[in-house]
């Protein structure tokens, strides 16, 4: 059950939090230029109606579309919003929240039914047709349907708030929040509900003409609670706990990382009693004296509840957040002496670490981190930061072993890191990347690897792989024939140098960009583009080889693709690698992989990379990396 509130909950934030930048915008400049803002202005403040109207509940319903359907999903889910909104005045979150998914939902039942029906030479025409007409029959529901049950319930949901106000029960939110925090359910809770329901309230107080603000937007974000049981712990907690809880109370207050304090409260739980009580009365506060935001802080630092004060409610909102903490440290301090006892600061954050994993379908450790099933696997992508390179031939290696294996049905590709696709389910990448791919494919098993090329990784994940279809574990892998060469020379003679002495990896990185642009291949911006992509992730794959190439960005200096070897028979020292074998890459697309797929066959281990240093010649190394022998 858990689970299942944790994954709804982590769909409805997940709507909504890409789109923060969004609804801090409107917040902005609706408490700076709107006629009761700090600077009116009638001609900016004309943005402040649409942005609510239209461009927040599309840009929710895009979010909701993608995430179900890719990207045809979002433009169905936006034009299925569209309906929604037309369909009344009141703002259309909620509807935005429904249409979304249910467009994505609706062409991807559609693209599944026509897989493998679709005639060469009309995937364009049926795709964007099914588009156009299902989003269109969507937004038609959405106007005579969806909007008006989203009215009612957006009402009744705005009732029930006005009643916690009314009845002063507002602050008993806090014995919900506070623990889901620990949970990791704020984000659901704070973005998913209470953000839509805050905006609907700050656009009806400026639509009768008062300031326009919600309490809503900081039952979640208010950093008081947690200020508080940081310096309760600076006072009342003992060793590792008591000196590092100040550099957290800064984080969390100041950087508006709450996740920090969690640990804390895991260590000795019925402390969250102080955070919970410190809330409630912050709430109360706020209540008390008209206290709120303009739009929803996020983070929740001091620095941005301060910038999304509306005009008049400093002293509210500063006297929330000092209650909140003060009361919270007391009761902290009081709970950490009489009950508090002495636990690892490091099993805690542990504790947090696999509490996150689960909240977001995966586990502490990645590579076992498995809501994946695994005979369900359809797509594995290799990433890196540029694309280009290492998780090009990582993606080949494991193809190849699959392919030994006989498994089939799954497609292995490589992406950066920062374009993984959605409707991957497992990702394997450099574990210094690991934080990024699961921030990118939050759906995915990630795989973090130390090695590209010789990783043990690869061999496990095939006999699970195996294992699951067959109920039979792999068999040794047989050495594929090497493929026939594609005919496109990409390695030239002049660029093969050999036996070169030991630099430093940011030399031995010139002096390939140096034959690159010799080359032709190349400009300088290139070349810079290199060194960055290596101090900002070592390009030494394993197995002694390096493959320097560019950042995404840099690869517009990029005139023509080429490649450049350079052996170094003594070694060169890369971080923690020992490079014999460098290989510079310029590619403007994919001419590159076929040498890449030879690179992986002749330098798999670091035997194999040291017999070519030691024994081969230009004319060898030629033919055996161009395919030619």
């Amino acid at each position: 059950m858990k689970e299942r509130v944790q994954k709804f909950g982590r769909f409805l934030s997940g709507m909504v939090m890409p789109n923060i930048g969004a609804f801090i915008a409107w917040g902005l400049i609706a408490a700076l230029f709107i006629e009761a803002g700090w600077f009116p202005n009638a001609t900016i403040a004309k943005m402040v109606g649409p942005m609510l109207s239209y461009l927040l509940p599309i840009l929710i319903a895009y979010t909701g579309g993608k995430a179900v359907g890719g990207q045809k999903g979002a433009v169905t889910g936006a034009l299925a919003a569209l309906g929604a909104i037309a369909s009344t005045e009141s703002t259309m979150f909620i509807g935005a929240m429904i249409c979304g998914p249910l467009g994505g939902w609706c062409i991807k039942k559609f693209d599944e039914k026509m897989e493998g029906h679709v005639p060469a030479g009309f995937e364009m025409v049926i795709n964007n047709f099914s588009v156009g007409i299902i989003g269109g029959l969507l937004a038609i529901l959405s106007i005579f349907a969806i909007g008006p049950t989203c009215v009612v319930l957006t009402d009744v949901l705005g009732k029930g708030v006005g009643f916690l106000v009314e009845h002063s029960l507002l602050p008993l939110t806090a014995v919900l929040v506070e623990p889901a925090k620990v949970l990791f359910l704020n984000n659901a809770i704070n973005h998913g509900v209470f953000t839509p329901i805050g905006t609907e309230q700050v656009e009806a107080l400026r639509a009768a003409g008062e300031i326009g603000k919600s309490i809503l937007y900081m039952i979640e974000s208010n950093p008081g609670p947690g200020l508080g049981l940081l310096l309760a712990y600076c006072v009342a907690g003992k060793g590792e706990t008591r000196s590092s809880a100040g550099a957290a109370a800064v984080i969390q207050f100041v950087g508006g990382i709450h996740e920090i304090y969690f640990p804390y409260v895991l260590m000795n739980p019925i402390v969250i009693l102080g955070p919970m009580v410190g809330n409630m009365c912050g709430i109360f506060t706020l209540n008390l004296l008209g206290g709120g935001l303009s739009g929803p802080a996020s983070p929740g630092s001091i620095i941005a509840e301060l910038m999304l004060t509306p005009k008049g409610c400093y002293f509210a909102n500063l006297a929330g957040i000092a209650v909140a903490g003060a009361v919270s440290f007391a009761i902290s301090v009081f709970l950490l002496k009489f009950f508090g006892k002495d636990s690892s600061l490091e099993e805690a954050q542990a504790q947090v670490a696999a509490s996150k994993a689960a909240s977001k379908g995966q586990s502490a450790e990645p590579s076992t981190g498995a809501n994946v099933d695994v005979k369900s696997v359809k797509k594995i992508v290799f990433a890196c930061d540029a694309g280009m390179g290492s998780s090009a031939m990582g993606a080949t290696m494991l193809r190849n072993k699959l392919k030994d294996a006989g498994i089939t049905g799954i497609e292995v590709i490589h992406h950066p890191v920062s374009e993984i696709p959605g409707d991957c389910q497992i990702v394997v990448t450099h574990h210094e990347l690991s934080g990024r791919a699961s921030q990118r494919a939050p759906q995915a098993r990630i795989i973090p690897i130390r090695n590209f090329m010789g990783a043990p990784e690869y061999d496990a994940l095939v006999t699970e792989l195996l294992t699951a279809r067959t109920g039979a574990p792999a068999a040794a892998p047989v050495q594929e024939e090497a493929p026939a060469a594609s005919g496109i020379i990409l390695l030239e003679k002049k660029n093969i140098v050999l036996g070169c002495k030991p630099v430093t990896p940011e030399e031995a990185i010139r002096a390939c960009g140096k034959l690159m642009m010799d080359s032709g291949y190349c400009s300088e911006g290139y070349v810079q583009g290199m060194i960055e992509r290596n101090a900002g992730f070592p390009v030494a794959i394993g197995s002694h080889v390096a493959i320097p190439h560019g950042t995404n960005e840099s690869r517009e200096f990029i005139q023509k693709t080429g490649l450049v070897v350079m052996t170094y028979p003594d070694g060169i020292q890369w971080d923690e690698e020992t490079v014999r074998l460098v290989i510079g890459i310029a590619s403007k697309g994919e001419e590159h992989l076929d040498i890449l797929n030879r690179i992986v066959e002749v330098a798999e281990t670091e035997e194999d990379t040291d017999a070519l240093v030691d024994n081969a010649t230009v004319e060898e190394l030629y033919k055996k990396l161009n395919g030619l022998s």
